[in-house]
């Protein structure tokens, strides 16, 4: 009875401000059992009861079937997708298995740069601080202060602390820190994080979507044009030539509108050949939305009620990614 009063809720809520809306969550990884270091991360047992209680909730499409249903007026009420962003190996390991198992459909925006061995500069960061034994971490030649790392709570902190610097800076000023960073206490790192081809190859063929995630995950707001546009155009060949599909979606990198990208970086995912593209401004798509800045969520409260509950609120959320790109 619960289940069908707050798919009943979504449904209404979608259908009385203006028409159907698209829900399109939004993840990155789900690991096989919960992280010390990232207790909020999502892992195999929550995004199985996640998947369940979504598919209670609404009728879950594959994403290029519900832009297309969208944008012809024919979306049906209560409707959702589901997206993973970067391309992470448990993707393929932990996620697809709960996918194919909950019979819904997902699609996964991968940076190609780091398939078959290659690691983000943001994990290189986590898993070089998760694994340092030192109660303090002197980064000063890298100009990146000292930290301690005597505790998670320390660690953590440290991670952010770090990554929050870095975040922002030009690619290779940030390449040249990371590296100095790993030279003041050598530290073994996993190669084993993302995808391997063979694991895209594997999602393609399972029925799941592909989409472009650049090459090597600039924010695009940070490089010039003819390089955002190089970095859309390679990763999307490169994810083609694995899949021997064509890839029609976008995700832009990080996706704050206004921040990570602008209107510009819209006009070129659509001169790189994408057919729509998604941000990580929260909200629910409805007929007045970009179809190149259709807004994303994931509520992350374990407690059934409380996803339910900010699922169906989230539908309430006007289309804010188009006025902050716009202002921008």
């Amino acid at each position: 009875m619960k289940q069908a009063g707050f798919r009943f809720i979504a449904r209404t809520l979608s259908l009385s401000l203006g028409g159907p809306r698209l829900s399109i969550l939004i993840y990155h990884r789900v690991l096989a059992r919960p992280d010390p270091l990232f207790p909020a991360e999502v892992d195999a047992a929550a995004f199985m009861e996640q998947m369940s209680l979504l598919s209670q909730m609404f009728r879950i499409l594959p994403l290029d079937d519900a832009i297309q249903r969208l944008r012809a007026g024919t979306l049906p009420p209560g409707a959702a997708a589901v997206t993973f962003d970067d391309g992470y190996a448990d993707n393929a390991d932990i996620a697809l298995p709960i996918l194919k198992m909950a019979g819904v459909p997902a699609t996964f925006f991968i940076a190609t740069g780091f398939l078959d061995g290659g690691r983000m500069w943001n994990d290189t960061i986590i898993e070089f601080v998760r694994r340092v034994p030192l109660p303090e971490l002197d980064l000063r030649p890298a100009g990146l202060g000292c930290h301690r790392t005597g505790s998670l709570a320390e660690r953590k902190a440290a991670i952010q602390a770090l990554i929050g610097t870095m975040k922002y800076l030009p690619p290779d000023t940030r390449l040249e820190r990371i590296e100095t960073m790993l030279r003041c206490v050598p530290v073994d790192l996993p190669h084993d994080l993302m995808m391997r081809s063979d694991q895209v190859r594997a999602l393609s063929r399972a029925g799941m979507g592909i989409g472009g995630h650049t090459v090597n995950h600039p924010i695009l707001a940070s490089v010039d044009d003819a390089s955002a546009l190089q970095e859309m155009v390679n990763g999307k060949r490169r994810l083609e030539d694995i899949t021997s599909a064509p890839v029609t979606l976008f995700a832009y990198p990080n996706g704050k509108p206004g921040k990570d990208y602008h209107l510009r970086h819209a006009e070129l995912a659509r001169k790189a050949g994408f057919q729509a593209a998604v941000s990580t401004a929260w909200g629910a798509a409805g007929k007045e939305s970009d179809p190149f800045q259709l807004p994303r969520f994931t509520p992350w409260d374990r407690h059934p009620d409380r996803f339910r509950l900010r699922m169906a609120m989230n539908l309430t959320r006007r289309n804010e990614e188009r006025v902050f790109a716009e202002a921008a």
